[in-house]
């Protein structure tokens, strides 16, 4: 492929991901720079806040066979898996990968 054919199609794949199409069809377009990467880390569940946010706390994990070490303070996460309108049901000690997401920390699990 050459290289005005790689312009091109990422044109038109930029152009696809920010369409404004039906009022129900909203997408969001993040444009990440060479070297940049997108921030995300293990936390420990510590307990529910209220429907699907939880109190986390971050860990580092360590050795194969040693566990996870809490560290920094705690912060709420929303779980994207569960309903906005009911209680969430995650455990506590429950182990999850999390993202920073505009001004919102965010996991995706399933209870």
């Amino acid at each position: 492929m050459s290289g005005a054919e790689n312009v091109t199609d990422s044109q038109q794949f930029l152009e696809r991901l920010s369409r404004q199409g039906l009022p129900e069809t909203k997408e969001t377009l993040a444009v990440i720079s060479p070297g940049a990467r997108v921030t995300a880390w293990a936390v420990k569940i510590k307990s529910l806040s209220s429907y699907n946010w939880y109190n986390v706390r971050a860990v580092e994990i360590g050795e194969p066979g040693s566990l996870p070490v809490e560290y920094g303070s705690q912060m709420k996460a929303v779980n994207l898996a569960e309903s906005f309108l009911q209680q969430g049901t995650l455990p506590e000690g429950t182990y999850v990968v999390m993202s920073r997401v505009g001004d919102k920390n965010v996991f995706y699990a399933k209870p």
